[in-house]
């Protein structure tokens, strides 16, 4: 199974990107996690915020693949135990299609893009730096398909 992780957001720092890429790369063989970053918009005093919001999700949402399945995160999104996690991946192994994982901007998704979401996640009810979210996704994927491939990494 095919995972993309649309995130908002470029040259993020050194302990972001090797973060990420050891839990991307532990992941084999069935499945696989690739990172697309999108540009954010400049964020300038007197910007117009909501206008920035949109254009980003519009961006993201010209990243799309048709046949993707699109997980938004979003805050008030479903939260899951890893477990749960679990059976969601392999539900989306059964069903075969791939799968894109959407990260806002600052200003979180836009309108557009949280409709076009097949689901929606929230990692927790806490703000999490965006840079951090992508560290926790590829973790969380990797515990998921560890738990179940019978790894011992998920105890």
């Amino acid at each position: 199974m095919k995972l993309r992780l649309l995130a908002v957001g470029t040259r993020m720092p050194d302990w972001v990107t090797t973060g990420y890429e050891d839990y991307a790369k532990r992941l084999s063989g069935d499945i696989s996690l690739d990172l697309v970053e999108i540009s954010a918009g400049r964020r300038l005093k007197g910007t117009d915020l909501a206008r920035l919001k949109e254009e980003e999700g519009d961006a993201l949402l010209a990243a799309l693949r048709p046949q993707e399945r699109v997980i938004a995160l979003d805050v008030p999104g479903r939260q899951m135990a890893t477990e749960d996690l679990a059976a969601t991946l392999k539900d989306w192994q059964v069903d075969g299609r791939p799968a894109a994982i959407l990260i806002g901007g600052p200003e979180g998704l836009s309108r557009r893009a949280l409709d076009r979401a097949d689901e929606k996640w929230s990692l927790s009810r806490l703000t999490l730096p965006h840079p951090l979210v992508r560290i926790v996704i590829a973790e969380q994927l990797y515990r998921a398909w560890s738990l179940l491939k019978g790894h011992p990494y998920h105890r």
